[in-house]
């Protein structure tokens, strides 16, 4: 059954930011410091209301214990640290000291640097360090497509009941529905698609919003 969706003009998104909770100064700071530290990767950053879901959907499991994979210079892990319940916990992974450096003088300009670790090295390694049982309140993946699978298989049995898992980028600008793709991060991202909407141990949707959201929740 097809579905017809709206296109979301400049015009259209500045209406949807406004009619949202709105980005603060610090937020503001920070988009304009990504773009002049980091030039064209600056579209790898979140939108501003990208991160209001990301701290009303932390709020929403009250997440003491959360997990970031993939950190850039910090606007989600701000968002989800914001959201955390007293005594809640972010833990960063992410293999760039010279974009976390700015995520870090962030955290600490919103009294967050306290509850948000950073840690620097390969994800895998770094996911396959924590406790292995089941304990995780939420988990939010935006790293290297080629590395989702293995993200996955490592923090799904590590999220409690209840848990969330939120998965960025899975549309990748339309290309999933590319018969033969052309590169490596597309075949991951539609391969990772198939796994995740496979796997029966997680409710899973996926939603048409930035560049496509996969949200799954542990059964």
């Amino acid at each position: 059954m097809g579905r017809a969706f709206i296109t979301v003009t400049d015009e259209l998104h500045d209406y949807v930011v406004a009619h949202g909770t709105p980005p603060g100064d610090l937020e503001r700071d920070l988009v304009a410091e990504t773009l002049r530290a980091t030039g064209g990767a600056s579209r790898m950053q979140i939108e501003p209301e990208y991160a209001a879901l990301l701290t009303m959907l932390t709020r929403l499991v009250n997440a003491r214990h959360a997990v970031e994979v993939g950190t850039f210079t910090g606007m989600s892990s701000l968002a989800i640290g914001r959201g955390l319940a007293d005594g809640g916990r972010l833990v960063c992974f992410d293999i760039s000291a010279e974009y976390t450096a700015i995520a870090q003088r962030y955290w600490q300009r919103a009294g967050l640097d306290d509850r948000i670790e950073l840690r620097l090295g390969p994800a895998a390694e770094g996911l396959a360090a924590l406790p292995a049982e089941p304990h995780l309140d939420l988990a939010f993946i935006d790293a290297d497509k080629e590395g989702y699978a293995a993200y996955w298989d490592a923090l799904v049995p590590r999220m409690r009941a209840g848990g969330m898992l939120i998965v960025d980028n899975v549309l990748w600008s339309g290309h999933v529905l590319d018969e033969k793709p052309k590169d490596t991060s597309t075949a991951a991202l539609i391969a990772f698609n198939a796994k995740a909407a496979a796997d029966d141990r997680v409710d899973v949707v996926m939603l048409p919003f930035s560049d496509g959201v996969t949200l799954a929740r542990k059964r």
